[in-house]
């Protein structure tokens, strides 16, 4: 049945710094104060598969995958186990980001929960990055004796 609600307040406070743009990614390369965290599974990381218009991972990016963060019933873990996946300097800027920033916005998400200050998700990802090809990427093949 619907249900009469009395009319509402919307207040939106917008916060910039939650997202990262081209330009400050391409200055983060040249800041050893921020992080950038690739959020897609370790083989496009390591560039054996690539889903956007070029392999690999923007240089200097560390690698946690997304479902690294999920148990075997995709709950998300316990914090405890999250703080061992999700290392690094908790009052730093951190910049996430994936394919498209959805996975990036989960990895922000855990972050901010395990208590880092200076988290954001670049929004345009490896969709925008890898469509220009004066943006750097790298690529860390491994030998064929590696596991996954």
């Amino acid at each position: 049945e619907p249900v009469d609600r009395p009319a509402g307040q919307l207040s939106v406070n917008l916060r910039p710094e939650l997202i990262a743009d081209r330009d400050e990614v391409l200055a983060s390369l040249e800041d050893d104060s921020v992080t950038l965290v690739d959020s897609l599974p370790p083989a496009h990381y390591r560039g054996e598969m690539a889903m956007y218009a070029r392999p690999g991972h923007i240089p200097g990016a560390v690698n946690v995958p997304v479902f690294s963060a999920l148990d075997e019933t995709g709950s998300y873990r316990s914090l405890d186990e999250l703080a061992s996946i999700f290392e690094g300097d908790r009052d730093g800027r951190a910049i996430n980001y994936c394919g498209g920033g959805i996975a990036a916005s989960s990895n922000a998400f855990v972050m901010t929960r395990l208590g880092f200050t200076d988290v954001a998700v670049y929004d345009g990802s490896l969709q925008e990055w890898t469509a220009d090809p004066e943006n750097p990427m790298e690529v860390e093949l491994e030998s064929p004796d590696s596991e996954d």
